[in-house]
Formats: C-alpha cells, structure tokens, sequence
C-alpha cells in the first residue's frame, strides 16, 4: 500500500540541519568551555534522533494499517493504541520543529531570540522527548511484530467475511418484491405465464471471443453486432452498504423457477477481496463439471468449452474494488471465456462499491437501500421476539420502535439488535440498549458494524485517517466538502500533490469518499453520513474521538482523545470545561458550547494555556480571544462561528506562524495586529465584511462598515494572489490611504472598480491617487473609472512587471496624452486603447515594450483627435491593421514589426501630417511618388532609416518640396544617393 499521502508529518526533518547549524553558531558565541560542549552535544544528539524518527516513521504508519487488519487478535487493539499514541506523540514533535524553524524565517535575521527560544527547548522543553519517543515507537512495533504483523497480508479475515454460497440462508426475503421484479427485467427472464424460451440455440448464435469489426448495437444492455452476434456478456450489478442485503436478494434470484428454467448453467462464484482470475475460473470449472487444472491458459479453454452454446448466468457475489487492478485487466481475463456463451447470458455482480459497479457495468446498476419502514418493522419483531407477533410485550414494542429508527432499515442491524435484544425481553434492559451507542455493544464478527468495518478496512490509509476523523462529529451532521477539506488539511491529513493545490487534493479526498458512498449527498452542497456508517467510524476511532452530549461524559473521555466535539449543552459548567484541560494531547477542539458568560470567560485562556498541541479549535462564542492564544504552535484551523463582541486581536495571534484559516465571519474587527503578516501560511482570514485569501483572490466591499476591509487590509500584507476593491466610489481617499497596497510587495493582480450608480461630483481621481500598487503587479484592471487623469503613479517605471492593463467600462473623457514606456512586460494594451475609454485623446506613444504583441492598430483611424502617434522598439508587435485618422500630425514607426501590408495604405488621406518617421521597418518596399504629393500635402519633416528592403519612394523628385528629408541605411533603394539630407537634419 502507497503510504506516500500520510507521511508528510516527516517532510521536513532534513532541514533540521540547518536550523541546528544557527544554534551551533548562537552557542558558540554565547558559551564556551565545558558549558558549550554540553550545549553542542544535545544539539548533535538532537539531530540524531530526528533522523532516526525519520527512519522509522513510515514504517510505522505502515504497521498501523497492518495492525487494523488484526484487530481481532488478542493484545493487538492494546498494542495498536501506543502505537498511534507515540506516532501522534512523534507529529507534534516535528511539526513544532516546523513552527520554530518558521519563527527564525519570520524574525529579523540579526534577533536571535527564536534561535534562544529553540535552545530552550532542545535542553528542557519538548524536544527531550525525542529519544524517549523514538524508544516507545521501537518497543511496540517490536512487540507488534513479534506476533507475526509483518506477514500480515491486507486481506479479510474469513471469520469476518465467511465464504457464500447460492444456497438460501433466508427462506424468507422481506420487502424486495420490487427489486426483485426489477433484476429479473434486466435478466431477461420472461414475465410469469410467458413461453419458457429454450435454453440451447444454434452454435451461430454464440457471443464472439472477438469484437467484431462491425457496427454495433444494444439490446436490452447486450451488445450484438449488425449479424447478431454479441461482443461481451451484459453486466448487471447490485449495490449498497455492508448488511443491506445484496447477497440475500442474489439467492432468491439463483432460486426462482423462472431463472432457473431460463439459465443453464448458473455459476455463483463468491469474490470477496481476492479477484484471483486463476482461482474464480476454476471454481467457475468446477460448477459445471469435474476438470482440473493449475494452467490458467488450459483452465480458461476449458470454462469456455463449458459455457459454448449454453444461456449461462454468472453470479458474481462480494466484489470489491480489486478487480479494478492493473487498469481493469484482470476483470477483462477473466470475462474472456465467457463470450464463448448464447445470446441472453448474463452476469449478476454484487459489491458495496459504486466505483466497482460504475467499472463493470454494461447496463444501469441497481441499488439496494434499506428497507421500507413497515417491512423492516416486521423483520426487526421476527428478529427480537423470534415471530411478528409482538402483542405480549407493549412496553417493549414502543422501545423497539425507537430503536428501529436507529438501524435505517439495514436487515444485519436488525439481526445484529436482534440477537441482543431476544437475550432478555426486559423493558429496564431494552432501554439500555436503547441509550447505548451501537459502535458499544459487544458484537459478533459477522455482525453489522464489523461487517462495515470491512468497508473501513479496504479504504487507502489516507481516507481511513480523513474518514475515521469525521466520527468527532455528531450524527447527522451536515458537512460542506470546502470546510472539511480545510481541517482535514490543518490535521494534517491531506499532502501536496505536485503542483496541485493542496485544497483541491483535500476535495479530491472528499470525492473518493462520497463515490465509496461513505458520505451521502443531502442537497445544497451539504452532505451526511449514514448512521450505521458513522456507528462505525466510532468503532474504529473510539480511542481518539469523543462527543461530549451530557455531563456524565466528562467521566468517560478516553485517555488518549486527541479529538473533542462539546454540543451545545448549557449543562455544561465552567468546572466541567475546565476538566478537558488534563487532555494535554488534544488536537482538535469542536466547542458548540457558547463561552458568552462571565463565569465562563476563563476557560478559552485555560485551553489555550494547557492543551497546546491543538491543531484545530472551533468555538461557537467567546467573549474575547485571550494573549494565551499565542501558545498553541501547531494551530492550522481557528474558527469562531458566532457574533461576539471583540473588535481586534491580540498581538500574540501572529505568533501562530501555522495558522492557515481564521474565520469570524459574524464578528466585526476594526484593526490587526501590526505583525499579521508573520502567519506566513495563511489561507483564508474572514470576519464580516473581510474576506482575504492570500493566495487566491481577495474581494472588498468598500462601501461595508465605512471601508472596515480596507482598514483591516492595511497589515495584511502577506498577499500574493489577487485583490478586488468594490465600490470605491464609497470611501474617501483617507480611508482608500488605509489599505496600503503599495506594502502588499508580491501582489500579483489589481482590481479597482466603481459603481456606475453614484454620485456625480465624487472625485475618482483622489482616491485612485492613493491606491498605489507595489512594483510587483502585473494585472491592473479599472473598471468603471470616471477621473479626468491618470494618478501620478501610472509610470512605468513603477510598474516594471506589469503585463495585463485593463480599462472596462472606464472612460477618459479629459485624457489627452498616453505614453506607455520601458514596460518590459506588457503584452497587450488592447483593453485600454479604444476609442470609448480615451475620446479626447491626442497623443499615443508606446515605446520599448519589448513583449508587447498586440496593438489596435485598426483603430487609430477612430480616434478623431489624435495628433501624435509613435511606435518605437516594440519587434514583437504583430499586426492586425493599420488605419490612421486624417487628424494625425506626426507619425513615428520605428522596430515596430511588420507593418508592409499596410503600407503605403496606411499613409493615404493623411493631409495634415507635418512630421514621418519609418525606421527599421523591414520588408516595406515600395512608397509611389503620387502619395507625396496628393496624400501627403503638409509633410514638411521626412526620415527613413534601415529600411533593409525598400526598393522605390518614386525617386528624388516626388520629394523635393519636402523642407527637412534624411534617408540612409536603406542598401537596395538605389535611386536616391545616401545619405541624403537636407533642411539642417
């Protein structure tokens, strides 16, 4: 199994060296003598063990999945809890590792404090345990392996997963008459009272061992070719959660005298998690006759000798997910023989999986839900008092009803209650059944929640830890896949994956388990699990996760809880919370219980003081959020979910260099702390009216709480994605002044805009002028702009990266010059040159943007009132047009790409132009003399220079009366001697 995904807590061990090197330095200028070899000495022991840990780590993960594949065995659940205990113990020491390392990165490079603080630790803080942990992890794995663990193969146990067979263990099938009408349609069988069809036809008729080569079509989910022959045999499968009854619904259907007078032979094969093609062709063999063989080439001939010219249905019975290995060629190895049968065989597939079902399908799959309301109610009766027949026992009829709604109609749940119940038909008993949790009751191997429990087993060691996490939460809990995402990635869950945002990989988790059906869709995005389901994700982590629902719990928190969710009970006193403090291990803090009373205004400063390894810590209301909330070094995920009365935060919030998510969306903060941007790994901070994602995009309202976004935008300065101011209009330029964008240094992208419904007289221009980006930007967007001028920073020499300019809806109404200059790289303009943004405009200069690519070259003709246009040093240039106004006076082109087609056309009309500039504009060849003097009337300044391919201006008559005229460097026009000049030029 590929443990790569849960490893990552050991990521960043190598880098140790390099803080413990700093260290080594700070010692050796501080100390010396024997104190500084002491010193030395646990630095180097220090790094030491961290390799060891390193080295061990992923074995551990390893021997822990292995070790729940046993847990059945005798000391194993005992030995498996200190093992996780000292992995989780092993995390939280490298993961504070990662915090100091980062405190150093955050710190001036001159303060030496954070180097201090390390030292601190290594001699008497957390990192003397690291020896110690490192011992714990060897003992117990030694201990674990002793027993035979690292021979274990990650298959079912067959006293969990006993082998099936097509015989009926329920004579009796309770509210399936739908389902089964509905497979029998799908297998073709005929209808009751229907002609029996003979099961044997002409060996013509047989399915092809090949695909044809010609078109073809389905009938009734069979594919046959235009001459009838069929390609594959049809697929049918059944799905739907462990205990449902999909292994019971396929017996009926091998018994049912329409099948059987329909098929001949019916195989029934049961899979379950060993898709062995060799071992499930011969068991196919040996229904059918007494051949035997170890050749799988010899087996597979002999099973297709077997079916040849029979109507065969194949029972396919608990299929899981490893007939999807090798890219599904094992399914296709095994299905081979098989096209060797009739027209109308078919194969009947149950498995829990909906990715198995969706892989073998060949027509719509059936899923198998729990049963109606009343149908289960009369299976559950049969089950506890051993008939339907319940009127003797009233009291316990009202107690089962209540625990009935528990089971969700799943028939094992009602065995598995039902053997319990039938013990005693007790009502004090029943009701203690009733308040119990399944995942408590003591249950056989074969019985509901270990029956799940396989489902649990057979999930990648990533999604076992992602899943098994989600039994924190309450049933019924609806859960949104982004939030999830979030905290599984503060847990620790979730690792990079290449390029790819890790949120996205975080979702992805999530997708794989709503495709397991493990998570079921509710609407609007919100999704829940099954209550069985959830019975056991507490089974499997009782001893990490617990719900606190009444006082009585406080009691019952397990030792080892490293996940805590409180409902929000107000029975719950200050003393109780306080309680959780001894918990010094905890990871996870889920608190509903509101905090909003005075009596209960100590406890968050006593949680953040005592359980400083939390990673995650949701809390409905507090009425402040304490300094002590600077202590908790592994904290990724801070959420508080109500409207509460603080209106800043404390300092010694920016000492969580780990934090990625704040959320306080109903709280209304006026001010951050100045060091917001030492939470060098945030991700998303929000509170009403802010909503900041660092390394996406940032949206503000500017026209919310009187520009409060912008205010607290101002020190969050830790910004490299994108930002969109709205409604700018809204605020003065003092408050505009407060965001400080110009200090965001690694802002990539600006979007400014307007509302097109505002007041008139609001001065655009003042706002934008105190809206200075930082030279980083390289996307700039206006967008509903209505200032008569440009602000004094739009200069390229304060936007050197600046690639993208946008000006929507904006226009320039008073804009008479625009020169773009020195923008390195600028590749396109086209957005802002237009006609509607810039209609006063007189004056174009665009020069030594060396990537600029594009140019409205097509438009110039519609500027009207353009004078001045020049071109210089822009070689990549490709143009789609060139149309000049009649208006224009000067005209320079020069290393502005090919212009040839446009030219000489582009000069016609151009009566009022005084002043010509073509320089380096290769492959323009020819200028006719008749432009000079009836299209170029005014021209009084003319200059050609490196025109490598220009043959012919129309000689030098045509420009005689042309006052100042320069030309040289132009090799092949021959009939003008060079250089000439004239005019003082």
């Amino acid at each position: 199994m590929d443990f790569s995904k849960i490893v990552g807590a050991i990521n960043g061990i190598n880098e140790i060296s390099t803080l413990c090197k700093m260290v080594k330095d700070i010692i050796k200028s501080c100390w010396s003598g024997i104190r500084e070899q002491e010193l030395q000495d646990k630095v180097m022991k220090l790094e030491n063990d961290l390799e060891r840990l390193r080295d061990i780590l992923p074995a551990m993960y390893n021997l822990i999945d292995r070790a729940e594949w046993t847990i059945h065995r005798d000391h194993v659940p005992e030995l498996l809890l200190k093992l996780k205990d000292a992995v989780y113990d092993a995390e939280d020491l490298l993961d504070e590792l990662k915090w100091h390392e980062l405190k150093v990165a955050m710190e001036d490079s001159a303060n030496k404090s954070p180097l201090i603080d390390f030292l601190d630790s290594v001699i008497q803080g957390s990192f003397n345990k690291v020896s110690g942990t490192y011992e714990k992890l060897n003992n117990v794995s030694s201990l674990l392996e002793k027993m035979g663990l690292h021979e274990v193969t990650q298959h079912f146990d067959k006293s969990f997963r006993p082998e099936t067979t097509s015989f009926l263990t329920e004579t009796e099938m309770f509210g399936r008459d739908n389902e089964l009408e509905q497979v029998m349609q799908s297998l073709g069988v005929p209808a009751k009272g229907s002609r029996v069809l003979s099961k044997r036809k002409k060996p013509s008729s047989a399915i092809n061992a090949l695909p044809s080569t010609s078109k073809t079509k389905q009938h009734n989910g069979t594919q046959m070719s235009d001459e009838s022959g069929i390609t594959c045999i049809p697929v049918l499968p059944i799905y739907g959660i462990g205990g449902v009854g999909k292994t019971t619904l396929a017996q009926h259907i091998c018994h049912d005298s329409r099948v059987m007078s329909h098929f001949d032979p019916i195989i029934w094969i049961c899979v379950s998690d060993d898709f062995d093609v060799k071992r499930l062709t011969k068991e196919a063999i040996q229904s059918c006759s007494t051949k035997e063989a170890d050749n799988l080439d010899y087996l597979q001939r002999a099973l297709s000798e077997e079916v040849m010219n029979k109507r065969l249905l194949i029972i396919l019975d608990d299929m899981w997910g490893d007939v999807l290995r090798e890219s599904g060629h094992c399914w296709k190895r095994f299905c081979a023989p098989l096209t060797n049968a009739l027209q109308g065989s078919m194969m009947l597939v149950t498995t829990r999986s909906p990715d198995v079902a969706r892989e073998v399908q060949t027509m719509e799959p059936i899923r198998l839900e729990g049963l109606q309301d009343d149908v289960f109610w009369d299976f559950f009766k049969l089950c506890a008092f051993g008939s339907k027949n319940s009127e003797n026992y009233p009291e316990l009829v009202h107690i089962g009803k209540s625990i009935v709604q528990k089971l969700k109609g799943v028939p094992l749940a009602a065995k598995t209650l039902g053997r319990l119940l039938r013990t005693s038909l007790d009502t004090e008993y029943w009701n203690r059944i009733l308040k119990s949790e399944l995942w408590e009751l003591k249950q056989n191997n074969t019985e509901i929640l270990p029956a799940l429990r396989l489902s649990y087993l057979y999930l990648p060691s990533h999604l076992k830890r992602c899943f098994s996490f989600c039994a924190v939460y309450p049933k019924d809990h609806k859960f949104e896949e982004d939030n999830l995402a979030e905290i599984w990635i503060a847990e620790g869950f979730v690792q990079p994956e290449g390029n790819t945002p890790i949120l996205d990989t975080g979702k992805q988790y999530f997708e794989d388990l709503v495709n397991r059906s493990f998570f079921q869709s509710v609407g609007g995005n919100k999704y829940v699990i099954h209550d069985l389901l959830h019975d056991m994700a507490q089974l499997v982590s009782k001893d990490d996760c617990f719900i606190l629902k009444d006082k009585d719990d406080f009691e019952k928190v397990p030792q080892s809880v490293r996940h805590l969710f409180v409902l929000p009970s107000i029975a719950f006193d200050c003393t109780q919370l306080l309680s959780l403090c001894k918990h010094t291990k905890l990871r996870t803090l889920l608190c509903y219980r509101s905090l909003r009373k005075q009596s209960l205004a100590s406890v968050m400063d006593h949680w953040c003081s005592k359980l400083q390894h939390m990673r995650v810590v949701l809390c409905a209301h507090t009425k402040e959020l304490p300094k002590s909330i600077g202590k908790l070094k592994h904290l990724r995920y801070l959420e508080i979910s109500g409207a509460c009365p603080f209106k800043s935060l404390p300092s010694e919030l920016c000492h969580l260099h780990n934090l990625q998510i704040f959320s306080a969306r109903k709280c209304k903060l006026e001010s951050l702390p100045g060091d917001f941007s030492k939470l060098c790994n945030l991700q998303r901070f929000e509170s009403c009216g802010f909503n900041c994602l660092p390394n996406g995009e940032s949206h503000f309202d500017a026209s919310t709480g009187q520009g409060v976004g912008l205010t607290l935008m101002k020190n969050v300065n830790q910004i490299c994605g994108g930002v969109t101011i709205n409604n700018l209009d809204a605020i003065s330029k003092d408050i505009a002044a407060e965001s400080a964008i110009k200090n965001k240094k690694n802002l990539d992208r600006l979007n400014l805009k307007w509302s097109s419904v505002r007041s008139q007289d609001h001065n655009d221009i003042e706002v934008l002028q105190v809206l200075i980006p930082p030279t980083s930007l390289k996307c700039l967007t206006l967008n509903g702009y209505l200032g008569q001028s440009l602000p004094n920073w739009f200069h390229p020499h304060n936007l050197p990266s600046l690639k993208s300019l946008d000006c929507s809806t904006t226009t320039f109404a008073s804009l008479t010059s625009l020169e773009i200059c020195g923008c390195e790289k600028l590749t396109s303009i086209d957005d802002l040159v237009t006609p509607e943004y810039l209609p006063a405009i007189e004056k174009i200069d665009v020069s030594s943007c060396v990537k600029l690519s594009s140019l409205p070259g097509e438009r110039f003709g519609n500027f009207s009132a353009l004078k001045h246009l020049e071109i210089f040093n822009c070689g990549k240039l490709k143009w789609k047009g060139l149309v000049l106004p009649s208006t224009l006076q000067s005209l320079c082109l020069s290393n502005c790409g090919d212009i040839s087609p446009w030219v000489p056309s582009c000069l016609e009309n151009l009566a009022s132009l005084v002043r010509l500039v073509i320089n380096s504009c290769q492959h323009v060849q020819y200028i006719p003399s008749s432009l000079w003097s009836s299209n170029l009337s005014s021209l009084q300044d003319l200059r050609i220079f490196n025109c490598g391919d220009l043959v012919s201006i129309g000689g030098a008559d045509a420009i005689v009366k042309i006052n100042k005229v320069k030309i040289e460097y132009c090799p092949k026009l021959q009939e003008i001697e060079q250089p000439m000049s004239r005019g003082g030029l």
